[in-house]
């Protein structure tokens, strides 16, 4: 009987702790390629914010034309400039009206004179928002309020920092409950088969000979696991896919690169395969001592 044969036979025999081991190294892969998948939306989300830095500079009512041009012009000596635009209260008005269009409500009531004028800045370093958002606070008597997407970008950043530290631990967690697992079932095993090693090893059998099926079923523990857990987690994003997608529009939160997938696929399969080996090593190593 080959290695491959005796570690499927292995298998066959004991087929309640096999499952188990394949179920939790399928739970662990699952949370695995969430947390990739959740983790590269993340960064697509933060990426968005970061690329289209904008300022929101709201003026005081009654400054006359040359203060607003002048206020205009200091922004502009500013580096890192890429568009200012002056948005006067009847645009504001405009603007208002047509995000609230589906509220007649909410619109009936607003007038120009009590929406405010404002700069709406974008720059090409968002540092650059830092200092225009300090320098323009102090104006107290020109300027009403500021409003910038750092907190926007901060809150971002602390979400994906949170999911990453949160998926980390999920995930090493489960892996080593996989490890353990497989290492407990390998060394039952091993001990159930005591007599059948010890009479392959009086037939002549190599050190190597008696340990591989052993170490492949590890092998096929992490490959089959790992592959289930792909199999349920690309499942969930297709079918979830496009809601996601909306909810974040105008990002693409998950992609439809195949290569990533793949990529995805190749990286659990490579994970699971090596979770398996090492534990059947470990549990070799411990049970089997020639």
């Amino acid at each position: 009987m080959t290695p491959i044969n005796s570690a499927w036979h292995h298998i066959r025999r004991s087929p309640f702790q096999s499952l188990i081991a394949v179920f939790v190294m399928s739970i662990s892969f699952l949370c695995l390629n969430l947390f990739l998948i959740i983790s590269h939306g993340m960064s697509n989300f933060l990426n968005y914010f970061e690329t289209k830095p904008e300022i929101t500079i709201y003026l005081k009512d009654g400054l006359d034309k040359d203060t607003v041009e002048s206020l205009q012009k200091e922004i502009t000596n500013y580096p890192s400039i890429k568009e200012i635009k002056f948005v006067s209260k009847e645009k504001a008005l405009q603007i208002y009206k047509e995000q609230n269009k589906d509220n007649p409500m909410l619109t009936e009531m607003v007038t120009a004179s009590i929406l405010p004028a404002s700069f709406d800045v974008s720059v090409t370093d968002p540092k650059i928002l830092e200092q225009i958002a300090q320098n323009f606070s102090a104006k107290k008597d020109q300027v009403d309020e500021i409003i910038y997407q750092k907190d926007v970008i901060n809150q971002i950043l602390m979400w994906t920092s949170f999911i990453r530290q949160a998926g980390i631990t999920i995930v090493l967690t489960f892996s080593a409950i996989s490890f353990s697992i497989i290492f407990v079932i390998i060394g039952m095993k091993i001990t159930n088969r005591r007599d059948e090693i010890d009479i392959s090893r009086l037939l002549g059998a190599s050190n190597f000979y008696v340990k591989k099926p052993f170490l492949l079923e590890g092998v096929i523990y992490g490959l089959i696991g790992s592959l289930s857990g792909v199999i349920i987690s690309l499942t969930l994003v297709f079918y979830s896919k496009s809601f996601i997608n909306q909810f974040f529009s105008p990002v693409v939160f998950i992609n439809n690169n195949p290569a990533t997938y793949f990529n995805y696929t190749l990286i659990s399969l490579l994970c699971g395969s090596f979770i398996g080996y090492i534990a059947s090593w470990f549990g070799v190593k411990r049970y089997i001592r020639f």
